[in-house]
């Protein structure tokens, strides 16, 4: 039998059983940090002295995903939860964005305010946001078309890549971003400079060690930056998006739902090896415990998501990842019945 979901009480009372989950070390985030900035520079750095292709681009992937690891850091920086210093925070998040090329002061009005405030509300949440059935087909047929590339399973990366990063991270325009302040341009402007310099020294490093421009690009800036688009599109996809997480398109029927509880998912990953991805994600994956709060720091995300559970038996989504249910997910969840609050095939059909 299924545990019947315990009852959710105000958020202010969740909060206080994981109050001691808050605290902050600034010695451990600049430990975490600088470890990561360190491989990163390693990973780069071994796309051009590798001595085959094949080890250069594996070089490749392994930035890619350190790119991710360096942006969960950021993330919490973003949130305030890394250090005690605000200052000391903003300096960091907009250090360890770089390699993502992530314009922080943006980053923190989409994901801050939008999202932690109004996740899985149709109107303001826009993140892998389904449409639903009069939506898709009033799409004209090349929009239709993309919508079903990015719903196939393997197209997170270029989901993230597109319908986030370059229309609303990178020198958004008006329409995407109406609220114009210079810190968006001067992040922009920084994470321009960055990449800029990036290519630069992969250029140079072609040229002096004799090898071709196009294949120390490829391993040393555009396979690092496609696999981390892939790795955040894919995290933020099954955070949000399982069958038994609804979305809405009401805001009072959204806010009496509780949302901060009931529109995530905790993904849970089985050992390979004794390899812990939950380790190797900095926990990103104890998602439901971030969203009740934000203050906890990436470092005590899976003590907080325990005593969630405890405390809540059968109120949290709690998944454990495999390809099948990755792929029954990808089948299942393509347009969404908001008034039904269920999901749909693109031919409209319950799934």
């Amino acid at each position: 039998m299924p545990e019947s979901p315990s009852p959710v009480p105000h958020r202010k009372v969740i909060r206080q059983w994981l109050t001691p989950y808050s605290r902050r070390s600034t010695r451990k985030a600049i430990v975490l940090a600088g470890i990561d900035l360190t491989l990163f520079v390693g990973a780069i750095v071994a796309t051009i002295v590798a001595p085959h292709l094949g080890l250069k681009l594996l070089a490749g992937v392994a930035a890619g995903f350190i790119i991710g690891r360096l942006f969960i850091i950021g993330h919490d920086a973003c949130h305030q939860s890394l250090t005690d210093s605000r200052r000391l925070n903003r300096i960091i998040g907009r250090i360890v964005f770089l390699p993502s090329l992530t314009p922080y002061s943006l980053w923190d009005t989409g994901h801050n305010l939008v999202h932690h405030g109004y996740t899985n509300l149709r109107s303001h949440d826009f993140v892998w946001r389904p449409l639903s059935v009069e939506e898709y087909q009033s799409l004209p047929p090349v929009a239709r078309w993309l919508e079903r590339v990015y719903r196939s399973g393997w197209a997170p990366w270029l989901y993230y890549l597109l319908e986030v990063w370059w229309r609303r991270m990178f020198f958004p325009n008006r329409e995407e971003m109406p609220t114009r302040r210079p810190v968006f341009r001067s992040d922009c402007l920084l994470v321009s400079a960055f990449a800029t310099a990036w290519i630069a020294v992969l250029a140079f490093a072609a040229q002096s060690t004799g090898q071709g421009l196009l294949i120390t690009l490829l391993a040393g800036f555009v396979l690092p930056f496609v696999v981390w688009n892939g790795l955040i599109g894919f995290v933020v996809y099954v955070h949000h998006t399982h069958p038994k997480i609804d979305w809405y398109d009401d805001k009072q029927a959204w806010g009496s739902s509780q949302p901060f509880v009931t529109t995530t998912v905790h993904l849970k990953f089985k050992r390979v090896l004794g390899f812990d991805w939950g380790v190797a994600l900095h926990h990103i994956m104890e998602h439901t415990a971030h969203h009740v709060d934000m203050r906890i720091p990436l470092y005590h995300l899976k003590a907080a998501q325990k005593t969630l559970e405890e405390k809540l038996p059968g109120s949290i989504v709690v998944q454990t990842f495999s390809w099948r249910w990755y792929r029954d997910v990808a089948r299942r969840c393509k347009l969404y019945d908001f008034r039904q609050q269920r999901w749909l095939d693109f031919t409209g059909q319950p799934t």
